[in-house]
């Protein structure tokens, strides 16, 4: 996608301004900074930023709303976001509040390819015979052994060769 390139913060707060909107069909500065946990005076050098790039349009007490330019720009974020949360936790088996931590720190930087690999992992584990429910068991019996929860011989041996590398 040919988009001018925007800052982390920038892309955390079109991502707010999209998820506001799509959760209560408006949006003010205000629910901006409760969403973000910001100040107000951060959030309107930020709507001014983001309107003189032309993605969003503001004007200060009244309702914001995003561009087509910003509406693109604003899903391509929170797509990153879905893709890697949902990664985190239907493939890594992590928990949902974690998984979204960590995608909102890892979304602003991974490139399209990595993403779209994501996503087709994501499918070999819901989808493929190949993969599937038991590849995502075996990983969790894996995990639990690793954390001391059941022992398997194979993950023994693996966790003594770490431990003499290290």
């Amino acid at each position: 996608m040919g988009r001018e390139k925007l800052s982390s913060s920038q892309e955390d707060y079109l991502e707010a301004i999209y998820w506001t909107i799509a959760d209560k069909q408006g949006v003010r500065a205000k629910d901006i900074a409760q969403r973000l946990g910001v100040s107000n005076a951060s959030v309107t050098g930020a709507l001014r930023s983001l309107a003189k790039k032309g993605l969003i349009n503001y004007a200060p007490y009244d309702v914001i709303t995003l561009t087509e330019k910003g509406e693109e720009a604003a899903r391509e974020v929170a797509w990153r976001h879905e893709t890697l949360r949902d990664f985190f936790v239907k493939v890594l088996l992590v928990d949902q509040d974690t998984a979204d931590i960590a995608a909102c720190k890892m979304e602003h930087g991974i490139p399209r390819k990595i993403i779209d690999r994501f996503i087709h992992f994501i499918h070999f584990m819901e989808r493929c015979p190949l993969g599937g429910e038991r590849l995502k068991e075996d990983f969790k019996k894996h995990l639990e052994c690793r954390t001391g929860k059941v022992e398997c011989k194979a993950c023994k041996a693996d966790t003594g060769a770490l431990k003499a590398r290290d």
